[in-house]
């Protein structure tokens, strides 16, 4: 297991609960050591830690991360024995995707793009989608992984196809929670009862399990983190450039994009994705 964050520890912790025998890396040690104490086998770089191993999982934040976690100094690639599957959980970008698929083939390793949908508590209690492109018989081998981590695992098609999906997927989710802020922002300023216009929304028809959950989340305000603000702006960012590459314009995930790009510049960037509900109230305030 490649990257500790906050996917990579809950997967890392249902597969030690699991009794799978599993070697960990993650760029900070100290987040690998209550790992250690688990019984997984500490790696001091990517290359030491696919040695050896059938299955190499990588999650990680970004196109940036990956490249470093595989080709990078001791990257996982030099260590990774023929016949491995590497399972890419990461959400990247399509193009990055297509070269690592490459390298793995000039390696005799099989490589599947299997991103996940859900965030910190799914990894935690097993109950990742997992959206998978590459070969039908490397999906097939990894399935006993993918059954302890996951809800379930769909395979899509050829390389490619779960990041495709993935990027739709957080576009969708990305312009839902955009709008939701500014409805927030609304409801602030034109002086309405919030939990009474909140109630009618989150059931009525603009509702959705993803409206109901953020709305939830920004009134709690709690502080805990399930999934990085900036992250959902990088996802966006992804999602326009892979449509563009299809001739396919993305309006409001343009839009989504300006909205969390805004909340990041006022410093909420490495907070919970539901805090651009704060950010654009305080946007608002201001103008």
């Amino acid at each position: 297991m490649l990257g500790l964050g906050i996917m990579g520890s809950g997967m890392a912790g249902r597969l030690l609960a699991a009794d799978f025998p599993l070697t960990v890396y993650n760029r900070k040690h100290a987040k690998a050591e209550p790992f250690g104490e688990k019984g997984a086998t500490i790696a001091s770089s990517p290359r030491e830690a696919a040695a050896n191993a059938d299955v190499i999982i990588s999650i990680v934040a970004d196109d940036v991360g990956s490249q470093s976690m595989w080709l990078g100094e001791n990257g996982a690639l030099e260590g990774a024995a023929k016949g491995a599957v590497l399972v890419e959980s990461s959400t990247l970008s399509e193009h990055w995707v297509q070269e690592l698929a490459k390298a793995a083939a000039q390696k005799n390793c099989h490589f599947l793009d299997a991103p996940v949908t859900g965030t910190k508590p799914h990894a935690a209690q097993g109950q990742l989608l997992f959206l998978v492109g590459g070969s039908a018989s490397a999906f097939e081998a990894v399935q006993p992984i993918f059954a302890v981590l996951g809800r379930d695992a769909i395979h899509l098609g050829p390389t490619g196809s779960g990041t495709h999906l993935k990027l739709i997927n957080n576009f969708l989710c990305g312009v839902q929670v955009a709008s939701l802020a500014e409805a927030f922002s609304m409801i602030h300023h034109s002086g309405l009862d919030q939990e009474k216009a909140l109630n009618m929304l989150t059931n009525g028809a603009p509702a959705s399990p993803l409206i109901k959950t953020i709305a939830a989340r920004a009134v709690a305000d709690d502080g805990d983190t399930n999934f990085i603000l900036r992250l959902m702006a990088k996802d966006l960012s992804y999602a326009l450039d892979d449509a563009k590459r299809h001739g396919v314009n993305l309006e409001t995930a343009k839009s989504a994009l300006e909205v969390f790009r805004r909340a990041i510049t006022k410093g909420y960037g490495d907070e919970d994705f539901s805090a651009v509900i704060k950010a654009e109230r305080l946007d608002h305030a201001t103008n």
